[in-house]
């Protein structure tokens, strides 16, 4: 049982309570900007245990009689088919995922908006399929003058020069499938519409990371320093915070460096300075929920390590710079750990030398660790995930879950009809095979059942494994880390 240190109910209470005061505070009209991830915030769970991944969404069904919701995505997000990294799925797809889940909890959806927009060809196409689903699709083109020429910024050729989008409930929360979609412009234009007609609208912005009431090094900010390394976000002390109170608080370099642009922006549409830093912008109470520090800074600082393997494999496959990577190791030297603090490292690289063949090692619930190798007929992942559920399940290792008759059958499926030239099964094809196994034997049945064991568990692999397996490990809700290799295969 692993042990948990964040009170997720608290953090739903005390976060609702904090967005109603926000919205009272601006005479029940609230733009929020809602960063990070409304579902499946990963990072979060894994670097706070007992965050619900899908808390944000209780605390807007919290509040969904007085909210609708806009998205915004980049149109050169759209362009180049950018990939929301933790799901394999591009920010268009995760968009329609969005907003179809949102639905089905009862949410009202607004409109999207299409932001940055410079006649790109995908965004146009992704425009007329969203019309065509019956989405309300808005353009907004880069702002004239930002981010200096304030008066051009606020005026009818600068935010006045975007449609005005229609709402009609106290809080207006705004998303995007991923940074830089605009989510920030989005909000200032449309209060600069609001202004216009006489609503006395206000902006707040929700983010979860940095946790501005932790220490700038507390492991949990320095696990979202590493998250973000790829876009350079770096944490800081909130110097005009502590100007202006006198309490040390932590923000990331992109909010101070653009907070005196978005003050002076908010004070000449307002014609008040209603914020006196960018800490004061921000509704997080995710320090608050904090039950066990002890533990948050364990978990956390498995994430970085986590996070140094994923940038070293990005390096290997060309994604990623090696800047990136050297600087996510930084940070996990700086946090005094390093890749062998991982409990699957050491016995997947044992096994793979024991074999001569890439393994897999994979953590179980009771602390245990099983492993899979690459044999004639099945892969290291398809091996281990096979070895768990048979663990799990206290099977005899010398059963066969799967028959080599059906793993023939299927490696001939694939030679003959798919004309593929790999000569194993592997973790999606071994899955398929136990689930015809289990439809006539009860022992394959009861160890396809321990699957679900699997959720949150850790595992490692000596190569880089195909977006195929990854996905089933994400499916599976399986941590794993690679070693930046190449298969030999």
């Amino acid at each position: 049982m692993k042990k948990t240190g964040f009170d997720n109910e608290l953090y739903v209470k005390k976060q609702t309570e904090n967005i109603l005061k926000r919205i009272d505070a601006f005479g029940n009209k609230l733009y929020l900007e809602f960063g990070g991830k409304l579902f499946d915030d990963l990072h979060a769970a894994r670097v706070l245990p007992g965050f619900d991944p899908n808390v944000k969404t209780k605390i807007l069904r919290n509040l969904k009689d007085k909210l609708e919701i806009i998205f915004c995505i980049g149109a050169p997000a759209i362009e180049k088919n950018k990939i929301r990294a933790d799901f394999g799925i591009t920010y268009g797809n995760e968009l329609l995922r969005l907003m179809r889940n949102l639905r089905e909890l009862g949410l009202k959806i607004n409109s999207v908006v299409i932001t940055q927009y410079n006649e790109q060809p995908a965004a146009d196409m992704f425009r007329k399929q969203l019309e065509r689903k019956g989405e309300k699709v808005y353009i907004h083109k880069l702002t004239k003058g930002y981010p200096n020429d304030v008066d051009t910024i606020v005026s009818d050729e600068g935010y006045g020069a975007n449609p005005y989008i229609e709402t009609t409930r106290p809080l207006v929360v705004v998303n995007a499938p991923g940074p830089n979609s605009g989510k920030l412009a989005t909000c200032l234009s449309q209060l600069y519409h609001e202004y216009k007609r006489g609503v006395r609208a206000g902006y707040a912005k929700y983010e979860t990371f940095p946790v501005w009431n932790l220490p700038l090094k507390h492991p949990v900010n320095v696990a979202y320093e590493a998250a973000t390394a790829d876009i350079n976000d770096r944490n800081m002390i909130d110097y005009f915070h502590l100007e202006a109170y006198g309490v040390s608080a932590v923000n990331y370099n992109r909010d101070l460096e653009v907070f005196p642009v978005v003050k002076n922006i908010l004070s000449r549409i307002l014609g008040t300075s209603v914020y006196k830093s960018p800490t004061d912008m921000g509704v997080n109470m995710a320090g608050y929920a904090i039950t066990d520090d002890a533990v948050v800074q364990e978990a956390a600082k498995q994430e970085i390590i986590r996070r140094y393997f994923k940038t070293y494999n990005e390096y290997k496959q060309g994604k990623a710079d090696l800047d990136t990577a050297h600087r996510v190791e930084i940070l996990m030297k700086d946090m005094g750990v390093s890749a062998m603090d991982r409990t699957t490292v050491a016995p997947a690289r044992a096994k793979a030398r024991e074999c001569g063949h890439s393994s897999v090692a994979l953590e179980l619930p009771d602390g245990s660790i099983v492993t899979g190798r690459d044999k004639n007929n099945l892969y290291a992942p398809a091996a281990v995930i096979i070895n768990a559920i048979k663990a799990l399940a206290k099977i005899d290792d010398k059963i066969k879950l799967i028959t080599p008759d059906a793993i023939d059958a299927v490696l001939k499926v694939k030679r003959e009809a798919l004309k593929s030239k790999t000569k194993k099964m592997n973790l999606e094809e071994a899955l398929i095979a136990l689930s015809f196994s289990a439809a006539t034997n009860p022992t394959v049945e009861f160890a396809l059942g321990k699957l679900e064991l699997l959720e949150g568990c850790e595992a490692h692999s000596t190569v880089m494994l195909p977006e195929s397996s990854l996905q089933i490990f994400r499916k599976l809700g399986i941590n794993l880390t690679c070693d930046p290799e190449f298969s030999g295969e």
